[in-house]
């Protein structure tokens, strides 16, 4: 990237490269962003300075012996944005005090001051002289700025020395450097800093050293709950609202249903549903994907917004998705992963129908399909796999409706002939749609994967990371939901040889699905606890920092 190409740099960038250069990189360059109870106080802080061109009078600070209070009756500009290309910066600055032909940056800060020599951290301290060297390049007499804690309400002035000055050019060369050559910095080891990151899930510090060196187990860094979920809407002819921050359903006149829009992950229309366009710009402002199916789950396509920014990890994709070896080597690990679960789910679930003789030649199948020179072979050793499986899957279902016409049947679908393979098809396509927003979110193409051909409308590398999950999301979904008596053959409805759910049934499997994805598990390499849709997005950004070059392997999770 050449100098004219690098765009300005925030100074807000500045504060944070100083602070955790990863997280800048992750911000500006990948744009990666997570909200968290930090950055939603922050702009609850900053909300009273963000008018523009207001002018008022400052309130009295609290004064002390190192912060001298405030004259209550500066002259004051709000939230004024200043660039300047030869600099190479741009600032939008929360406040600006006038005192004759003076002038000084306030940056709003909502913690409270820390008790150290300076006053102030260096992240801080650059980012006000950052604002300050973008005032003088405008003509201003500017030699020190402000730092207002807001948590505290004291102010740090902060001198524009020559040290700070060097300290704050030097800075922004480096992070002009680091972003035009492409470079990721490497994560913090073992830092404070990451427990109260909100970028922490996406950038996995602890997980990464893990994989490196397997001491100490990584903290836990990532939310312990999910507090949004998808929502689904099937009802023939029925529409999505929007009412303030609620997303109501509605059959003609009749309310079918709503969900707060914080409280929904996605919203997944099913067959002949729509929304408004106001339910559109909501969940599309709010990075909130809409999801299209068919009424029997096939998946149509997904709207969200701008394409993640992170071109660096999809350039880095489509170079590696045409290198064979590469290929085959994450292939081969996937085919192991989804043949280890396999075997796990018959032996865990299974009765003594489930015979050594099947364990173990599942297992073979997996020791062969580690060791197979091209993906002609793997493939050969993962149906292999997937036949012993299958043989034995109705030991695992109580009810003898379903039992008998599968074990008769075995796998079969487009399509499904009996209700287990229904299930099973259903259950397969509800995964897709899920790993399919994964990939979008993190910043893959999900249609080109290592493993599964590039085809036409087949979400290829959506398809690759499910193959592991398949035991133990979506088929133990559907034991489940058989043997709990969740689903009955009542639920089905069988038209020239095709079995499909109803939307009763379709209602109720997915309440079962929800609830699987929804299940915290011990992570079985890190050792904290995270549900299943967690581990998705925990899956796609290894395999992202691997891709990278920052993870020397991608191990799909197995279950022990």
């Amino acid at each position: 990237m050449s100098e004219l190409e690098t765009p300005l740099v925030p100074a807000r960038m500045l504060n944070e490269f100083v602070y955790c250069p990863r997280l800048a990189i992750l911000e500006w360059v990948d744009g990666e962003f997570a909200p968290s109870a930090d950055t939603v106080e922050g702009t609850v802080r900053h909300a009273a300075v963000d008018r523009p061109g207001s002018r008022v009078r400052l309130r009295a600070q609290k004064s002390s012996e190192e912060t001298p209070a405030a004259n209550s009756f500066v002259k004051q500009i709000r939230s004024v944005e200043l660039s300047d290309p030869e600099l190479g910066l741009v600032a939008k600055i929360d406040l600006i005090e006038l005192d004759g032909d003076r002038v000084q940056p306030v940056d709003v800060k909502k913690g409270k001051r820390p008790h150290i020599e300076q006053g102030a951290y260096d992240p801080e301290r650059v980012q006000v002289c950052a604002q300050g060297l973008l005032l003088r390049r405008h003509g201003h007499r500017c030699d020190s700025g402000v730092i207002y804690f807001a948590g505290s309400n004291e102010r740090v002035e902060v001198p524009f020395d020559d040290e700070l000055i060097a300290l704050t050019m030097s800075k922004l060369a480096e992070l002009r450097a680091t972003a035009a050559g492409g470079i990721m910095p490497p994560p913090l080891e073992d830092s404070p800093k990451c427990v109260r990151c909100s970028l922490a899930p996406i950038c996995l510090p602890d997980e990464m050293r893990f994989l490196r060196e397997p001491s100490p187990p990584p903290r836990l860094l990532i939310p312990a709950a999910d507090h949004a979920f998808p929502m689904y809407v099937q009802q023939p002819g029925s529409v999505v609202r929007k009412s303030g921050d609620i997303l109501q359903v509605f059959d003609g006149d009749e309310k079918l249903g709503e969900m707060r829009t914080r409280e929904v992950s996605q919203l997944v229309l099913m067959g002949r549903v729509s929304a408004t366009e106001a339910v559109y710009r909501e969940l599309l402002g709010q990075g909130k994907p809409i999801v299209h199916l068919s009424g029997g789950g096939w998946l149509h396509g997904v709207t969200d917004g701008l394409p993640h920014a992170n071109v660096r990890l999809r350039q880095q994709q489509f170079r590696i998705a045409d290198d064979a070896e590469r290929c085959l080597e994450i292939a081969r690990r996937i085919v192991v992963a989804k043949l280890s679960n396999q075997r796990t789910f018959l032996r865990r679930n299974g009765s003594e129908e489930i015979s050594s003789e099947v364990l173990n030649g599942i297992r073979n199948s997996a020791r062969a399909a580690g060791r197979a020179s091209n993906l002609g072979e793997l493939r050969g050793h993962e149906g292999m796999g997937g036949r012993l499986y299958f043989s034995r899957f109705a030991a695992l279902l109580r009810q003898s409706e379903f039992r008998e016409r599968f074990d008769q049947e075995g796998r079969n679908r487009r399509p499904p002939r009996d209700p287990v393979n229904a299930l099973l098809s259903f259950a397969y396509s509800m995964l897709t749609r899920e790993w399919v927003t994964v990939c979008r979110a993190v910043g893959f193409d999900p249609y080109l994967g290592f493993y599964h051909a590039a085809r036409y409308n087949r979400p290829s590398l959506a398809l690759d990371l499910l193959e592991a999950f398949r035991p133990i999301c979506a088929d133990s979904t559907v034991v489940r939901a058989i043997n709990n008596g969740e689903l009955g053959p009542s639920d089905f409805v069988e038209r020239m040889g095709a079995v499909n759910l109803t939307d009763a049934g379709r209602r109720n499997f997915l309440r079962s699905f929800e609830q699987r994805l929804a299940q915290e598990i011990v992570h079985p390499v890190f050792g904290y606890r995270l549900s299943y849709r967690r581990v998705f997005e925990v899956e796609a950004r290894l395999l992202a920092r691997h891709l990278l070059g920052e993870v020397p392997f991608y191990e799909p999770m197995t279950t022990r």
